[in-house]
């Protein structure tokens, strides 16, 4: 670890020790003199902590009462991970706070970092390129995120400020199940009593969440995250859409996964074997449908729509016409 570096954290230890430390104490420690003791001061402060300075006689520095803080020292291995981590969440659209609080977070991780490991994480970073993913991520409120946390981890039902997808606002009241991270976007499912049923809610259209009192039994085998993909491939879409594919259940959702295309219990026994099986989708569009279920390489057929058969159909023809074509 670099000396200076080291000395800083040797400084933030002597603080959390306990009393008021002076200056002269504090430069005698470290092998420094009084200049640089309040420089290294300078630098906690800049990473927030509350060291509060004591005039008088015996006076100096320490720690607001009540605070404690270990010291940040991280392997090579552990700083890669935490900067990546903060790196990749806010790219992706996981990292839950706002922009500026996971910059800032990683602004501070590297302050306490070697300057020899801080140079070859920074050559790794602007070595990564991240692929585009189709519209901009939506994190939500921490303070909402937060509290949805708690009320899950307690049972404790959450009265919701919310806005749907046409713009209306509203207030909902819910049973948290679980929190979902998907496709860039963070969702509470739970039980609506009101409604009798099952909900499931996007974050960042949630302009409030508050606890509310009483508590609740979740039920026994809740699964999140299968709710949330069961929910997106019963959606109300323009199109129904009845397959038999004669595949195993791992080929079927190569192409078609749980978000997409749902599969009745009984499809789901023997997943291992190759039979025919009904698969179900809700879809706006059609269109992608033959060139996925071409792709999937199993033989199939199209219960309905008509129009779906339709478009297999042109795009085989359209394939076996490019294949006997010529190249000029």
């Amino acid at each position: 670890m670099a000396r200076p570096t080291g000395r800083v954290l040797t400084l933030l230890e002597l603080l959390q020790s306990g009393g008021t430390r002076t200056v002269a104490e504090l430069a005698d420690r470290l092998g420094v003199d009084e200049r640089t003791v309040r420089r290294y001061v300078a630098q906690l402060v800049e990473l927030d902590l509350p060291v509060e300075s004591v005039r008088g006689r015996y006076g100096g520095y320490r720690l607001a009462p009540g605070y404690r803080l270990p010291p940040l020292m991280l392997t090579d291995d552990e700083a890669l991970a935490v900067l990546l981590g903060l790196v990749a969440g806010r790219r992706t659209g996981l990292t839950a706070a706002a922009r500026t609080a996971a910059e800032t977070a990683s602004a501070k991780v590297r302050r306490v970092l070697p300057a020899h490991l801080v140079h070859r994480l920074d050559g790794l970073l602007e070595s990564v390129a991240f692929t585009d993913r189709p519209g901009e991520p939506a994190p939500p409120d921490t303070g909402v995120l937060l509290t949805l946390a708690d009320a899950v981890r307690h049972g404790r039902p959450v009265r919701l400020h919310y806005t749907d997808r046409d713009g209306r606002p509203s207030e909902r009241t819910l049973h948290p199940h679980g929190l979902v991270a998907h496709a860039d976007r963070w969702y509470v499912t739970g039980a609506d009593p009101a409604a009798g049923q099952d909900r499931t809610f996007r974050l960042d259209r949630i302009a409030d969440a508050r606890t509310l009192p009483g508590s609740f039994d979740p039920p026994p085998a809740a699964d999140p995250a299968r709710r949330l993909l069961a929910g997106f491939a019963t959606a109300g879409y323009r199109h129904e859409v009845v397959l038999r594919i004669h595949a195993t259940v791992e080929q079927v959702r190569a192409r078609l996964p749980e978000a997409v295309a749902v599969l009745a219990p009984q499809e789901r026994a023997e997943p291992a074997a190759e039979r025919w099986r009904r698969v179900e989708l809700r879809v706006e569009r059609l269109d992608w449908l033959p060139p996925l279920l071409a792709a999937l390489d199993r033989p199939f057929a199209v219960e309905r729509p008509d129009e779906l058969r339709e478009l297999v159909a042109a795009l085989a023809d359209r394939l076996a016409g490019w294949a006997r074509a010529t190249p000029p």
